[in-house]
This record gives structure tokens, sequence and C-alpha cells, in this order.
């Protein structure tokens, strides 16, 4: 694997937080850091040229603006992170599409809620997009939480379920914390809510499978402190409630729902945009 992390980076205040995650990671892991800027405006110049209008970017904004930047930047983690490798370089591309294509030989590319993206505003357009066709884990960073705050982990009955489990075991390990590990069972509704069908538990039978994969990575990590919760309730609300108390929420990209065939399920879709802690997106090929 290699051992860089990616940071989607567009001098926002947004991009700040994300570089600082960025940075805490690298110390802990060894890895170093790549800052990445997206110059998008070279794709979107040929549609704006057919607009009378003055130019909109002047011929030195890479030099005069995004170089500088980026130098900024660059200065200033290593201040923060003096041993962590830190480079950064500017690509001629959609920030998505850039940051996918980099994935491929990535750690983790992290990248915040928000940015300065041409469809700036729009919450999943850029972190949506990565996390659904990233080659690596994709870590969108929400808001605070205390360093002694568990890791959170949302796992079902897929094979993400594994991979999900493992990466939150070591982010855990890493940060001498504990891992509340949650399985969601949907509730009955409906025509069945009347029926014997609806008792609102789990039963030894179903929850089989989601102790015996705890079990493995209480046995790989025999220190970490481990809570299993096996619910009935949405998995959305019960993920979205548990970031309330979470440093870390790490999910897969897809699930069993009714949109399991999409590339990012609609757990993850709503999580993204309503968690209050950062988001980590594993791929089940991880």
């Amino acid at each position: 694997m290699n051992n860089k992390i990616i940071v989607g980076y567009d001098g926002s205040s947004y991009a700040h937080n994300t570089l600082s995650w960025a940075l805490d990671e690298a110390a802990r892991t060894g890895a170093s850091v790549e800052l990445v800027y997206a110059d998008e405006w070279p794709i979107l110049a040929p549609a704006a040229s057919m607009v009378p209008s003055p130019a909109l970017r002047p011929d030195s904004y890479v030099v005069d603006v995004i170089d500088g930047t980026l130098e900024h930047a660059v200065a200033s983690a290593k201040k923060t992170q003096p041993l962590v490798s830190v480079t950064a370089r500017t690509v001629r591309a959609y920030a998505a599409t850039a940051l996918v294509n980099l994935s491929r030989q990535a750690r983790l590319v992290v990248v915040g809620a928000r940015g300065h993206s041409a469809v700036v505003g729009l919450l999943g357009s850029v972190s949506s997009a990565v996390s659904a066709h990233a080659h690596c884990p994709v870590v969108v960073v929400r808001g605070e939480a205390a360093a002694t705050a568990p890791v959170v982990a949302g796992v079902d009955g897929s094979a993400s379920a594994s991979p999900v489990l493992t990466f939150a075991a070591e982010q855990a390990a890493e940060r001498k914390v504990p891992l509340h590990v949650i399985r969601t069972w949907q509730p009955v509704t409906g025509l069945w809510e009347r029926t014997p069908m609806a008792t609102n538990t789990v039963t030894d039978h179903e929850r089989e499978p989601f102790d015996t994969l705890v079990t493995v990575v209480r046995d790989t990590f025999p220190d970490l402190s481990i809570q299993a919760e096996a619910t009935v309730a949405h998995p959305a609300a019960a993920l979205t409630l548990a970031s309330t108390h979470a440093q870390l929420l790490v999910v897969g990209s897809r699930g069993h729902g009714a949109v399991s065939g999409l590339l990012l399920g609609s757990v993850s879709q709503h999580l993204l945009r309503h968690a209050e802690c950062t988001i980590a997106v594993v791929h089940r090929d991880i």
C-alpha cells in the first residue's frame, strides 16, 4: 500500500480543517501528505468564452494565487508537523476526477465537507463522487470532536462489513480510544407492523454472524476496548445519533438497502450530509 495521504485542498476554511486532520493522521502513521489543488478553470474557460464579458481570470492567476496558496499551506503544515513530509501540486481537472485518479496510489484521500469548487455550496458534489469512486478509503472532515471520543463503525451483513470494521479498529488503536461497533436491523413497518414479526428485538441467530465478525477483531486487537451493539433501528438514524459522541464514523460505500446497486449507498450519502463528526467511507475491496 502506498503510504501517502492525498488532501483535496482549495484554500477554503474547510480545506484548512481537512489538512489539519490529514497532518495528525500522518504524524500517527508515518505517512506523507500531498496537497492537490484542482484547477477547473481551463476546463470551464471554453464555455465561459462564449459569453460576452470581460476575462474572468487573468493569466497570472495560477502563479499569483494558486501557487501562493499552496506554498503558504505547505509552510504552515511543516510548522505544525515538522516530521511529516508535505508536498503540493496543481492539476488541471475537475476536483472529483483528479482525486479519484490519484486515489489509486494513496493510503487515504481526505476532503472537506465543502469547498471552492465550481459547484461550491453543494455538499456531496466532490465529497460524494470521491467517496463513491475512489480506490482507497475516503475521509470527509466534518465538525470537531474530543480526542478521547470513540471511533464508531457502522456495519451490516454485506461484504463491506469486514474491511469497515478492520479500518475502524486500526483507527481506534492508533488513537488509543474505544471502538463502538453498531449493527442495525430495519424495523418492521407497514402491514407487518402489528404481527409477531414486529418484535423489535434481534435474535441470537440473527446476530451470530455479527458476533463472529466482532470476535475476530477482538482477537486481532486484544488491547482495544470494543463495544458491540446490535439493535433494531434505521441505520441512518442510529449512526447519525452515534456521530454526536464520536470523533470518527466509519461506514461502507454500499450496503443491503433498496439502493444497494448505487456506488454510494443511501445511508452513506445521508451521513455525509448529517453526521456530526468526520466520516470515513471504506470500499469492500480495500
